[in-house]
């Protein structure tokens, strides 16, 4: 089934850029700010798989030690941006009138704010770095959770458990953690998996501009902005970064259709 194909190669891709992430953190083919002039630019080999960058460092090496700054950023920032949007739209659903009113309003003035304009701003404050690039898209994440969280969460308040929990007694707070959120976890998962393919882009739009991961540290937009003056010299130095990106985004976008399709079996109906 469709479903589950996008499942599966989802889970591989994002399966083979997390382990790459992960081993970097222990062993790299070479040390990262290992630098040789005299091997700049050398194609492929049996030492440099991928060839080496401008300043002759390992090219594999810093593809999987940015596979590691970038998705850890782009999954931290969602998870905070994520945790924080959600217990505001728990909190409207909830509550519901004015406070309700009052939340969903400002979340719509925080989509007028451009996450761009935001890590500027972090960087002129505090310099850029990965952290005020992660607080940057994290802020923009709020919204978009706290809209998912409130209107699952309304869907299930009206339902007839629920309101039982009510007639007895229990508190707006407890019937939030045992009845809402387990019945509102699903399509945060969804969400959150679609919002960290959006995250890895904004995290390597960011680090291209400078705003994010500074040398020697490696990311993917990073090493894009490094090589955009050797595109006619070597145009590998920009393809492999770019094949990662399109590689993590793919896989975390097919991995959220696939959990999305599966968590609603009634869009798997109408699709046959």
């Amino acid at each position: 089934m469709r479903h589950r194909a996008s499942l599966i190669l989802g889970a591989v891709l994002v399966g083979l850029m997390a382990a790459a992430g992960l081993v970097s953190l222990a062993w790299t083919p070479w040390p990262l700010a290992e630098i040789d002039v005299l091997n700049k630019l050398a194609a492929p080999s049996a030492a440099h798989p991928l060839g080496t960058d401008g300043l002759g460092r390992d090219l594999l090496s810093r593809l999987m030690a940015g596979a590691a700054n970038s998705l850890s950023v782009a999954a931290g920032a969602v998870l905070l941006g994520g945790g924080i949007g959600t217990g505001l739209g728990l909190l409207a659903s909830a509550w519901g009138g004015r406070v309700e009113e009052a939340l969903m309003r400002l979340c719509d003035l925080s989509f007028a704010f451009p996450a761009l304009l935001f890590a500027i701003m972090l960087a002129a404050a505090f310099g850029p770095s990965l952290l005020n690039t992660g607080l940057a898209i994290a802020f923009i994440n709020v919204p978009i959770f706290a809209r998912v969280a409130r209107g699952a969460a309304n869907q299930v308040w009206v339902r007839d458990f629920v309101l039982a929990g009510r007639a007895a007694g229990r508190g707006r707070a407890a019937i939030s953690r045992d009845h809402i959120v387990p019945n509102i976890a699903a399509p945060l998962i969804v969400q959150a998996t679609i919002e960290i393919a959006t995250a890895i882009l904004a995290e390597a739009a960011l680090s291209y501009l400078g705003l994010g991961a500074q040398p020697p540290a490696a990311s993917w937009g990073r090493m894009l902005a490094e090589a955009q003056t050797l595109l006619w010299v070597a145009p590998m130095q920009a393809v492999w970064p770019g094949l990662c990106i399109t590689a993590a985004v793919l896989g975390f976008g097919l991995l959220g259709d696939g959990l999305r399709d599966w968590a609603d079996p009634r869009l798997v109906r109408r699709q046959a």
